[in-house]
Formats: C-alpha cells, sequence, structure tokens
C-alpha cells in the first residue's frame, strides 16, 4: 500500500557519509568516538552523579572499548549516533552527545548527552547540545528532537531551558533507574522554533 506523505529524511542520508565532526562554540568539537577514548568512558560512569541517572555502569576498559565500538557502528544503522565532546588545544574528551531513537521518515530523534565531572557547570554541555541540535536540523533535515531527562536531574532541566527546549510535559513512571521508577521531563524543540533569546 502507498503512502501519501514522503520521508521526512531518507533512509542512507547518515549512512551514505561517513560520520562528521561537528564545531561548537567556544572551541569545543564533537568527533566520532576513538578507541583511545574508552579510559575517559570510563571513568565517566565511575561518577556516583552520573550513575544516578544511568541505568548503566562500566567496570573496565573492555566494556568501555565495546561500546564506542557500538556507538561506531550504530551510525551505519541510521538508528542512533554518538559524538565524544572535546576541548580546545588538548582535544581532551569532556562528555558525549548523542541521538538516540532516530526515526529519519518522521524526521524525529532523541537527544541525549552526559559530562564527565570536570566538565560540569562550564557551560559545555549547551554549547554541545546547541551544536547537535543545529546540525539535525540543519544538515540532516530532521524536524522534531526530545530531550528526555528525570524531573530530579535539575541540570538537565537547566540544559534544556538554555538551548531552547520547551517543557511539553510529564511522563510518569517512565524509566526505571537504580532507586525505582522516575517520572520523566519531555522537553523538545522543533526545526522551525526561534533560536533561545531570539524570540
Amino acid at each position: 500500500m502507498p503512502w501519501f506523505i514522503d520521508d521526512v529524511v531518507a533512509a542512507g542520508t547518515l549512512a551514505g557519509s561517513p560520520q562528521p565532526t561537528i564545531p561548537a562554540a567556544g572551541g569545543l568539537t564533537l568527533r566520532p568516538w576513538q578507541d583511545d577514548d574508552a579510559p575517559a568512558v570510563l571513568r565517566a560512569f565511575q561518577d556516583p552523579a552520573l550513575q544516578r541517572w544511568h541505568s548503566r555502569s562500566a567496570e573496565s576498559l573492555e566494556e568501555t572499548l565495546g561500546w564506542i565500538g557500538e556507538w561506531r557502528g550504530a551510525w551505519r544503522g541510521e538508528r542512533m549516533a554518538s559524538w565524544a565532546v572535546t576541548g580546545p588545544d588538548t582535544g581532551e574528551v569532556l562528555g558525549r552527545v548523542a541521538l538516540r531513537e532516530i526515526v529519519l521518515a518522521d524526521g524525529s530523534a532523541e537527544l541525549g548527552y552526559w559530562m564527565l565531572p570536570d566538565s560540569r557547570g562550564r557551560g559545555i554541555a549547551p554549547r554541545s547540545v546547541t551544536a547537535l541540535t543545529r546540525w539535525a536540523f540543519d544538515e540532516i533535515g530532521l524536524h522534531r528532537l526530545e530531550l528526555l531527562h528525570a524531573l530530579g536531574n535539575v541540570a538537565s532541566c537547566r540544559v534544556a531551558a538554555k538551548t531552547g527546549f520547551t517543557l511539553e510535559g510529564t511522563k510518569r513512571s517512565a524509566l526505571l533507574h537504580g532507586d525505582g521508577w522516575h517520572d520523566m521531563h519531555l522537553p523538545a524543540r522543533v526545526a522551525d522554533d526561534p533560536e533561545p533569546g531570539t524570540d
């Protein structure tokens, strides 16, 4: 049965080219993951603050190296895309940003991120989210991005607000963490929303 509406983004749009490096404000770079980033990922997942909002833990370099392999392979599958956030000059890994639950036909994805402890409170997360949001809308042609986070995750609430994601509602008891079920805020942006601070 034929569809009346074309796919928002054609299949193959991501897989048909290498995963790009994306510049962000303040000299930050979003780049594809490399094998030698595994120690930074392991360090991130030893942090109790990060563990509080994630359902996964890492116990070895071999494990995080496996994750990096999965993240690189996911680009070809067009369901998820992940970048290391790196700093100016040294190229040190500061965190991760990702598009998850990508549905090219619908033009939608969920944006996720985490930052290493030393990278928090320095505006790195908002700058990284802003750069990935603009790339997803302007370069790929996605129409809608969601940024799902637990109500108690105040830092993520602030990042969502700073980057123009509008709170659309609360998903009750939507995600299971180590301490039980969490209600989740659902902020979102669509491609024609005004840039933060321009309306």
